[in-house]
């Protein structure tokens, strides 16, 4: 296998992560409104992912990055194509944290529901246009003979991104309800156990019309058995999450994640952003990569920094492993 075919296998990997961990916490905060009834049970949700959220987007910076080094050709025309909603992700990501932050340094109620009101917002776009920009990339987009996309952002769109936006937001929310049960406990947790069965149904529809639709399209064998893979976890996550076994129902989602993200890279590779125009005007792992000495040095690199990263953040969900509830808030008034 070819360096730059193995970076493309670490890049879908660092995406998978990042689906898999920001997923969650991406849930959580849309289920500050979904899920929480007063303000304790917001500083629950909140409480659940405080210790890891930060760490979790991480993995966003490190996929980013090793784009930009290992790819420089799909990493610039990634982000000139799709510039308006990459940045909107961006500022949300940017006032995200100001809100985790800013929430609890004034007492007065209008401001502490105007930060849980960005929360809610932040966390849903996000959601929802990783989504579309994925399924777009997925599609193939409008790529010139000279490797630059020539589209504008109606083209983004279309149908099949609008729905795999829909998808990832409706997946996470899934996701992020069953974390809120194996986090809670309490009225909070059964709540999020029944709602867990409701948006697991919604998702279970989309998923299986997008991914399917994707395999009809661009699949074959092996896309076929991530597919299957998918399914099957989501099915079996709703089955756990309806009997009570939250640390199985939360396991089986995120695997669903890994599935249908895996699926997503099967079905793209050798290309890294396909041509709607033209299929000679893609850009494919060969003629977006690095020079194979700067791919040797990154995988040097990567080598080292990963299993330390691994470690530590792994460290992290261990020491804040145990439930919380209303009960544990000092300050139920805040």
């Amino acid at each position: 296998m070819e360096l730059h075919d193995v970076w493309f296998v670490l890049i879908a990997v660092l995406w998978i992560g990042y689906f898999f961990l920001e997923g969650f916490d991406f849930g959580v905060g849309v289920l500050t409104k979904l899920l929480a009834r007063n303000r304790p049970e917001k500083r629950v949700l909140i409480n659940t992912i405080g210790p890891v959220w930060d760490g979790n987007e991480v993995w966003l910076l490190s996929a980013a990055g090793a784009t930009f080094a290992a790819f420089p050709e799909w990493y610039a025309t990634l982000f000139s194509g799709f510039y308006l909603p990459l940045l909107l992700i961006l500022v949300c990501l940017i006032v995200r944290g100001v809100a985790f932050e800013y929430r609890a340094k004034r007492p007065e109620e209008s401001w502490q529901r105007n930060w849980e009101t960005a929360i809610f917002w932040t966390s849903l776009l996000p959601a929802f246009l990783w989504g579309v920009a994925f399924a777009n990339i997925v599609r193939g987009v409008k790529i010139g003979s000279d490797l630059e996309y020539v589209g504008n952002v109606a083209d983004l769109l279309n149908p099949y991104a609008l729905l795999g936006g829909l998808v990832t937001l409706s997946l996470f929310t899934f996701h992020g309800t069953v974390f809120v049960g194996l986090k809670t406990v309490g009225d909070i947790r059964e709540r999020a156990r029944k709602l867990a069965l409701r948006v697991g149904l919604v998702t279970a529809v989309l998923a299986l019309v997008f991914l399917l639709w994707t395999q009809a399209d661009k699949g074959d064998n092996t896309s076929l058995v991530a597919l299957i893979v998918a399914v099957a976890s989501l099915a079996a996550a709703l089955g756990a999450a309806q009997v009570g076994r939250e640390g199985w129902a939360f396991a089986l989602s995120g695997l669903t994640i890994v599935a249908a993200v895996a699926m997503l890279f099967l079905v793209l590779f050798p290309n890294v952003m396909p041509s709607s125009l033209n299929a000679d005007w893609s850009l494919t792992v060969t003629n977006a990569s690095s020079s194979p000495y700067t791919l040797k040095i990154m995988t040097w690199c990567a080598g080292i920094a990963t299993p330390i990263v691994l470690l530590y953040q792994g460290w992290t969900y261990w020491v804040f492993r145990k439930r919380i509830g209303t009960h544990h808030i000092a300050d139920a008034a805040h």
